[in-house]
């Protein structure tokens, strides 16, 4: 960790919603002019597409799993690098992963591949990921350490599968079988990588919808925020206004001594006003607690 250079990481599964975190960090960052050094996890996977579904049948024939939340296709050691290097010296690479078309095109490249490493820009105020694995921790690495503000994003499993099946086929391309058959393959590197790091996170918000999601693959549509409670829970952070968070979202309410229910469509706003503090706080050099 680094009072200097502090990290925020977002972190959640394949299809969790990380992005509107991101939106609601991006209007904190504009408040208080803050120049931010974005990372997207997904820079740190092993192959690109063509090399990884080689590496999938690869290990299908020998009895096998691989997938992308697992260390086998991911550079954990990069990654530990990177904010590593960033918090001693503000300094650092990235690169982006092409997912589809439109993003490929003013490359010149194919979706599925990677740009090349770039360094960071410099004289930036904070690193900001998103991703997998921003609590990561392995024999080897430990990712959460260097973290100065981990935030997870938890739907429960049905929606968050929900949400993955309609974004991979809608926006990337990939057939509901394959999906589907992600899901399956995935399942243990989940269990072993993904779901360990809300037991890390400072602040985790878990979607909970309100209507049937019993059947999350014969979904046609993803509930919506105002489908849905907000369930957030605090770890090891004293400074939380629960009063003042009560007052200002109508319809929430605690449900354990460091819980807070939100209506959906409250998200963005009580991200906002959770986060600013702390991102304040991270700015004038104060750990956070």
């Amino acid at each position: 960790m680094s009072a200097k250079h502090p990290i925020i990481a977002i972190t959640g599964s394949s299809g969790a919603g990380t992005t509107t975190t991101s939106v609601a960090f991006r209007k904190i960052f504009q408040q208080f002019d803050v120049t931010a050094a974005l990372i997207e996890g997904d820079s740190f996977h092993r192959y690109t597409r063509p090399e990884m579904d080689a590496e999938i049948r690869k290990a299908r024939e020998q009895g096998r799993h691989i997938s992308y939340f697992g260390p086998k296709a991911n550079d954990f050691g990069t990654l530990e690098k990177t904010f590593l290097e960033y918090g001693e010296t503000g300094n650092g690479r990235c690169r982006k992963y092409l997912h589809t078309y439109d993003e490929a095109v003013p490359y010149n490249q194919l979706p599925g591949t990677f740009t090349p490493w770039e360094p960071l820009p410099s004289n930036t105020d904070v690193l900001f990921y998103e991703g997998l694995h921003g609590g990561v921790v392995t024999p080897q690495h430990n990712v959460a350490s260097h973290v100065d503000l981990l935030i997870g994003v938890v739907p429960i499993v049905n929606l968050e599968w929900i949400q993955k099946l309609i974004r991979d086929t809608g926006e990337r391309g990939h057939s509901r079988e394959a999906v589907m058959d992600s899901v399956v393959r995935s399942m243990d590197d989940y269990i072993r990588y993904i779901t360990p790091q809300f037991s890390r996170t400072h602040i985790n918000f878990q979607r909970v919808p309100t209507v049937d999601t019993s059947n999350p693959f014969s979904a046609k549509a993803i509930p919506s925020l105002d489908e849905s409670f907000i369930v957030i829970r605090f770890r090891g952070l004293t400074q939380i206004d629960f009063p003042y968070l009560l007052a200002m979202l109508q319809g929430s309410f605690i449900s354990s001594l460091n819980t807070i229910v939100v209506p959906g469509g409250k998200m963005g706003l009580a991200m906002e006003l959770i986060m600013a503090p702390l991102v304040k706080q991270l700015l004038e050099g104060k750990k956070i607690s």
